[in-house]
């Protein structure tokens, strides 16, 4: 509120005539102004006082107060330093010079000898400061950024700059930050204040996850599945610090209260094992095991920062953040995992690490190492490692079968890239807190990260509930898709399903069995169609009744050389040079298999009166003549039968080539800078771009034989297999443009798991590979509905879960209540409407979750009886 004071002709003790004054009462922002110029308040010689009762008067003469401050404070409010002779008075049972100023509604920034802040700041700047830092979070506003708005808004011109406050106010800023992080952990409602506060208590604690004692029943000997704590490890390059000050110049106001551990433990356990070596990788080229010990940055002391969050909810788990000194380290990410887990006793564990395939190797080993502080009893605990479902591509495929989230009971939809998502809003951060020191370093972060998990809380509701629309009717509509594929697999393959099921739920029980989801048999190709008609071609040479056309030339080796010039002219086409000589010895040799096809020679050459070129002369296979000319069904076989493995070989050159696109891309965005070596990429993309282009074009040839020679050879199991191949399906795997959902929707282009079957295999049902086939699919299909059915069950869970916190916390706010202890009336008061106000908010936020998932449970009922699709 802002009143404007005009003088007038009558009587004041401030009266100056052609003057105009101004008072902003909420900042003590004061000017006068004359005609030609600016004149400050203690050009003017007024003073700020305050009497007995705490009441600011502004006033020109000195009141007789005992006790008077001989010192000028600063009054600091948007910039403008305004020096006055505060009178503030100092009665014997005058509350300490920081609570006074408090009460003012003044923040002290530092004190003299005599326990007086020289210079103060008004808190409306705090409070400014603080809502534009929410309003404003996710852009990560520095205090630099506003202290220099503050600054313009003082004096835009330049012709009164005021003093520089910066360092000053970036102290305070800090100081406020903490005190107001102390305040909202309860910490003024306990007798003993800090001293009583244990590592991780200022954290925001995740409603959703099961926490004993406060959402869910401790009693309980049997965990179930919802009772499991998910879990994520992931580090961040990004939040590096550079190497300035240091923890004794730059300690941390907070001990290790939050998210990050606590220090001097830290520190002392990387000395104590500082020797240690890390084991190379067994995986792919993992950067971040292989180049551990790598210091990127040589002017940094902190690299980047490792984490542990909830893995479902993404919110950071307490004293799960600890600073990188090189890469990616064992022993970094080790202590932030121990010592997160430390606050929880939960049995059932899903921990999921984007190395989780290395790093969980001698892990049991490596936590009896930890101090006792922080060490974990894993040994009592039931722990599956994963891997997050964006990164789980770039492994081998072996680990890609052990360690997926599509193929592990339990864990609903989630996909652990949670930490990812956290990492895109505090990235934004990393500019404003490099240059820091330690300290201010790690307290700044926690109050980041405790933002974060304040929007997670009070998102939850709708979080929630766009999750449960989304997972009840994709439940219905795989569980029914997995009942037809069961009910059609019981009359064909009645034992095999029974020994599946059995498979499946032995490797879901341990591990350590055959993974039923892998594929064990590599399909067909052309080179094995090709050495099975040699086989059968020498088999008939020997045969005596067998006439033979050509001594050198077999139907199987007329009919593959003709695929061959095939290749060759398309491969002319794209501009490389080819003689006539194939395609002429072609030719006579085509005269004894195929009686009637120079009749088409001639004809094709009659129509243009002038001989075709190279790679566009017709050769004339069976699948091409279209009943022109006869053909031996023999060929037509053959060809059948080649074309099949050509269709399967295309295929797979297509896969290759998108595997490999994909990882130059993503190469290329995370490594490559410049110009010139971004050229260089995009020409080996384009290379690959061709590569896949023409094994495109050779499946859609082979398919087109196929449908040709197939009615007429009585051949239709191949198209259980093979597809029309349009050009969206071809594509990655995994694409990082592609916003379409993965395994769990099914909607991966069917290229990527097609392999290659004989149309004997599909007539005889007994057949290993192509019951390895439908057993994969069906274990496939089976863990997409348990998938949907278990993330039903986990958000229903979640949601009491966050009911029952919600009322606990509001229960522990309520008891903060009776440790009020002080003589003190107005600051028993004062506590005691905090801890109310606490309290209500955490009800009132029940009462809106509650609201919003009034009817999923009708939903839900609706879906079991009738089904939603």
């Amino acid at each position: 509120m802002q009143q404007e004071l005009r003088q007038n002709n009558g009587p004041s003790p401030a009266r100056r005539s052609g003057s105009l004054w101004f008072l902003k009462t909420a900042g003590l922002t004061i000017h006068k102004w004359k005609v030609e110029e600016e004149i400050t308040p203690t050009r003017c010689h007024i003073k700020i006082q305050s009497d007995s009762c705490g009441t600011l008067r502004l006033t020109t003469h000195a009141l007789a107060i005992p006790n008077a401050v001989p010192k000028t404070p600063t009054v600091q409010h948007n910039v403008a330093d305004h020096f006055s002779h505060s009178m503030i008075p100092k009665c014997e049972d005058r509350l300490p010079p920081e609570v006074d100023l408090g009460l003012l509604d003044i923040q002290p920034q530092q004190t003299m000898d005599s326990d007086f802040p020289l210079l103060v700041w008004s808190r409306l700047d705090c409070e400014d400061y603080l809502s534009e830092l929410l309003r404003l979070e996710e852009s990560k506003i520095s205090c630099y950024d506003f202290y220099n708005a503050l600054s313009h808004l003082s004096d835009n011109t330049g012709l009164n700059p005021p003093k520089t406050r910066y360092e000053q106010f970036l102290r305070m800023v800090w100081q406020w930050r903490h005190l107001k992080m102390l305040k909202r952990s309860g910490r003024g409602h306990d007798p003993a204040g800090v001293l009583n506060l244990k590592e991780g208590e200022c954290a925001v604690l995740c409603p959703a996850c099961p926490q004993p004692g406060k959402n869910m029943s401790v009693s309980s000997s049997v965990p179930r599945d919802t009772d499991a704590l998910f879990v994520a490890l992931d580090a961040n390059f990004c939040l590096r610090r550079r190497a300035v000050s240091s923890n004794e110049t730059d300690p941390s106001l907070s001990q290790g209260w939050a998210y990050f551990v606590e220090d001097s433990a830290f520190k002392k356990y990387l000395c104590d094992h500082k020797n240690d070596v890390q084991e190379k990788s067994t995986c792919s080229n993992h950067n971040a095991v292989n180049m551990a010990d790598v210091k990127s940055k040589k002017s940094c002391d902190a690299t980047g920062v490792g984490m542990v969050v909830c893995a479902r909810h993404g919110m950071r788990l307490p004293n799960g953040v600890v600073d990188l000194q090189y890469g990616e380290r064992y022993v970094n990410m080790d202590y932030a995992f121990a010592s997160a887990l430390r606050h929880s006793n939960l049995t059932l564990l899903k921990v999921s690490y984007d190395i989780a395939c290395q790093w969980h190797k001698k892990l049991h080993q490596r936590m009896v190492k930890m101090p006792p502080s922080v060490q974990p009893n894993l040994h009592n605990r039931d722990v599956t490692f994963l891997v997050p479902k964006f990164h789980l591509p770039a492994h081998i495929t072996s680990c890609q079968w052990a360690f997926s989230f599509n193929w592990t009971k339990g864990v609903g939809r989630t996909d652990s890239e949670e930490p990812e998502r956290g990492w895109a809003n505090i990235n934004a951060a990393a500019s404003s807190t490099k240059d820091m020191g330690p300290g201010h370093h790690r307290d700044m972060l926690d109050d980041y990260f405790g933002n974060w998990n304040w929007k997670k809380l009070v998102k939850l509701g709708s979080s929630i509930l766009r999750k449960i629309k989304e997972a009840i009717p994709e439940r219905n509509e795989h569980q029914g898709d997995f009942e037809e594929l069961t009910q059609s697999l019981e009359h064909k393959f009645p034992e095999q399903l029974v020994k599946w099921k059995r498979q499946v739920e032995e490797w879901e029980a341990d591990s350590t069995k055959p993974n039923p989801f892998e594929v064990k048999s590599t399909g067909i190709t052309q080179a094995s169609i090709r050495l099975q008609l040699a086989k059968e071609e020498a088999e008939i040479s020997l045969s005596e009744s067998e006439v033979l056309l050509h001594p050198d030339v077999t139907a199987g080796f007329f009919i593959s050389t003709g695929i061959d010039l095939e290749d060759q002219q398309r491969r002319l086409r794209e501009a490389t040079r080819l003689g006539l000589s194939g395609t002429d010895t072609n030719q006579q040799v085509q005269d004894l298999f195929m009686l009637g096809v120079s009749t088409l020679w001639d004809e094709s050459t009659q129509v243009t009166n002038q001989p075709h070129s190279p790679e566009d002369l017709l050769l004339f296979l069976p699948s091409q003549i279209n009943g022109k000319t006869v053909c031996p069904r023999k060929l037509e076989m053959i060809e059948f039968q080649l074309r099949e493995g050509q269709a399967f070989d295309a295929l797979n050159n297509i896969r290759q080539g998108l595997r490999s696109r994909a990882y130059m891309l993503k190469f290329k965005d995370r490594f490559l800078h410049g110009q010139g070596a971004n050229t260089r990429a995009r020409n080996c993309v384009k290379t690959l771009d061709v590569k896949i282009g023409s094994a495109a074009t050779r499946y859609r040839v082979a398919y087109h034989a196929l449908s040709t020679l197939g009615p007429s050879l009585g051949q239709v199991g191949w198209k259980h297999h093979l597809r029309p191949l349009a050009d969206e399906d071809i594509c990655a795997l995994v694409d990082v443009s592609d916003l379409r959902p993965g395994e769990g929707r099914r909607r991966v282009s069917w290229i990527w798991w097609v392999c290659g079957y004989g149309e004997q295999a599909m007539e005889d049902e007994s057949d290993n590979s192509f019951q390895e086939a439908i057993h994969i699919e069906w274990c496939k299909a089976r863990a997409r509905a348990h998938h949907w059915e278990e993330e039903v069950r986990l958000l229903f869970e979640e949601m009491q879960c966050t009911l029952r916190f919600l009322e606990w916390h509001m229960n522990w706010w309520m008891e903060c209540c009776s440790t009020i202890t002080t003589s003190d009336e107005a600051l028993s008061e004062g506590r005691h409407a905090y801890a109310v106000r606490q309290a209500e908010l955490r009800r009132q936020i029940a009462r809106s979750f509650a609201h919003i998932w009034r009817d999923t449970q009708s939903f839900l009922d609706f879906a079991d009886t009738r089904g939603v699709s």
